[in-house]
């Protein structure tokens, strides 16, 4: 319940301020409708996130829980790179309807040595027989980083996110592959 309040109230607010700027910016205009029909994103960067063994926490009064640890992992966009910090975690909800919950806390550390912290939360569906559509996963990410660092632009915009979960390979350490576009 939360990570729904949490992702449609960042969604509200944005879209608040996207339509107080057109407004102004488009008074004369006249005609606003449809306007932010399609996003503009730009993307920050791909992660490489190495993950441990899930933790089933089991069946509690919201669905199942389940903890995965984050054990590292590497970073790289256009602009910056860097380490995914081992330690972080992230906390998952199966609902009832199916659907999963994705809650992740974790560090990453970029090559000239700033930690910016990430707070990643996703939906998670799987259509199932005769549903229309494929299987979704996205997110909305808050970033943060120290205020006197060049990666301070990071704490001004919305974020969004997908997950790609690899076919992985013999022998192969777990990972996911997340990546991170800025609203534009």
């Amino acid at each position: 319940m939360k990570i729904t309040y949490w992702i449609s109230a960042v969604l509200l607010v944005a879209m608040a301020f996207a339509s107080f700027g057109a407004s102004a910016q488009n008074a004369n205009s006249g005609k606003a409708e449809g306007q932010y029909k399609d996003f503009k994103t730009e993307l920050m960067w791909e992660a490489k996130v190495k993950i441990a063994n899930m933790i089933n926490v089991g069946e509690s009064k919201r669905g199942v829980r389940r903890v995965i640890p984050i054990a590292g992992g590497t970073f790289s966009g256009p602009k910056i790179k860097g380490e995914v910090l081992p330690g972080g975690e992230d906390w998952q909800l199966v609902r009832p309807d199916g659907d999963t919950e994705l809650n992740a806390r974790y560090l990453l550390k970029t090559d000239d040595g700033i930690v910016i912290q990430v707070i990643n939360q996703a939906l998670m569906h799987a259509p199932s027989a005769g549903e229309e559509g494929g299987f979704y996963v996205k997110s909305v990410i808050d970033l943060e980083a120290p205020t006197d660092s060049k990666y301070n632009y990071l704490n001004h915009a919305i974020f969004l996110g997908t997950l790609t979960v690899p076919q992985l390979k013999p022998n192969e350490e777990p990972y996911v592959i997340i990546g991170v576009y800025k609203l534009l």
